[in-house]
């Protein structure tokens, strides 16, 4: 058993039924406290979520297991604490994350909060864990991505998790892309990709999926884990049919999230050969979350990323004006992704880590 330091309670957390329940107050702590470490590292609020709709994207699934904890050193609540355990027959991954408030560093709190997830995972089978973290820019020395692309510096996060045993996989670029006065930008850029993207039509939907497409949808979802660049990175397979569809889309729905899909379709066989997805909680004046975009390995080389991209970007502008800004994560060596961003106007904001331990 892990030995805590001293005013230390690593509390589990279940989930109350709704956010006003009688136990709901742990679970609004946790949130307000993800928002309050969110704005420390990153420095806006952008990655702000309510209580509410963070409750509804964290209800359970068939697919993942989730456990949380939540730190309170002497009756305050300073973090929290998380292990996703994917639920496919042989699965052998833990994704993780330790989040405290600078106020609370230096008390031994995360290392305890380690052997915890460590030992937990182990409980649970798993001999791979992963876990990403934001490196804000800093003066000195630095990490090199084993990948060769991209570095973070040696910041305090880089070397608790080089302590912890983990090495550095991959460096992940979060941009940024401004939506005001982007419109004519995308819709030139849209012309050309459908121009190249001959045998092919955009198809868009708000979830949810309509029952014509969802198994190909569903397809397409499961190659994210396999088809997009990962590095080092050792992952289970994903398996993914209409019951994990529908599980995905009750999180966004019930947290009131307006989701758009956008998908190309190849017209002769009718496959789906590409997607793009776009978010935003109920909050429409906030900032939009690109989410997953992937285009499947046999229909490459058609501008297809760029064609759904640029489709759902237009789309969105129409649907919701009021957001200022998107914003999206892309593996450094993901450079035909980079490039499509990057010509539509994202901007690099900020780099995270993604970090690997194999358990002995």
């Amino acid at each position: 058993m892990t030995t805590l330091p001293p005013g230390l309670e690593l509390r589990p957390l279940p989930l109350p039924a709704s956010i006003d329940a009688p136990d709901a107050h742990d679970f609004r702590e946790m949130a307000r406290m993800r928002n309050l470490v969110y704005a420390e590292i990153a420095g806006h609020d952008d990655h702000a979520m309510p209580a509410d709709e963070l409750l509804a994207l964290y209800r359970p699934i068939a697919a993942q297991l989730r456990l949380l904890w939540i730190a309170v050193l002497d009756g305050e609540v300073v973090g929290r604490v998380g292990l996703d355990l994917p639920q496919e027959a042989g699965a052998r991954t833990g994704f993780w994350l330790i989040e405290l408030r600078r106020s609370a560093w230096g008390r031994g709190i995360g290392r305890a909060a380690h052997e915890l997830i460590e030992r937990t995972a182990r409980e649970h089978g798993r001999t791979i864990l992963q876990s990403w973290a934001e490196h804000p820019a800093a003066e000195g020395p630095r990490l090199e991505a084993p990948t060769g692309f991209g570095s973070i510096p040696l910041d305090r996060a880089a070397r608790f998790y080089l302590d912890a045993g983990y090495t550095l996989e991959q460096i992940v670029r979060q941009s940024r892309l401004d939506l005001p006065d982007s419109e004519t930008h995308l819709r030139t850029l849209l012309a050309e990709a459908e121009n190249a993207a001959t045998g092919y039509r955009v198809i868009q939907w708000t979830l949810p999926t309509p029952p014509e497409f969802v198994d190909a949808f569903a397809y397409m979802k499961s190659r994210m884990i396999t088809d997009a660049p990962a590095a080092g990175l050792d992952y289970d397979e994903e398996i993914w049919d209409a019951a994990r569809v529908t599980d995905w889309e009750r999180r966004y729905t019930e947290a009131d999230r307006h989701v758009l899909v956008t998908v190309a379709q190849h017209i002769d066989s009718g496959e789906l050969a590409a997607f793009n997805e776009l978010s935003i909680g109920k909050d429409r004046t906030a900032v939009t979350q690109q989410e997953d975009t992937l285009v499947v390995a046999s229909h490459r080389g058609h501008r297809l990323g760029m064609l759904v991209k640029c489709a759902g970007l237009v789309a969105w502008r129409e649907a919701i004006p009021e957001s200022p800004r998107v914003l999206t994560w892309n593996a450094e060596e993901n450079r035909p992704m980079l490039s499509i961003n990057e010509a539509i106007g994202f901007a690099p904001m900020s780099y995270e880590g993604a970090w690997q331990k194999v358990l002995g």
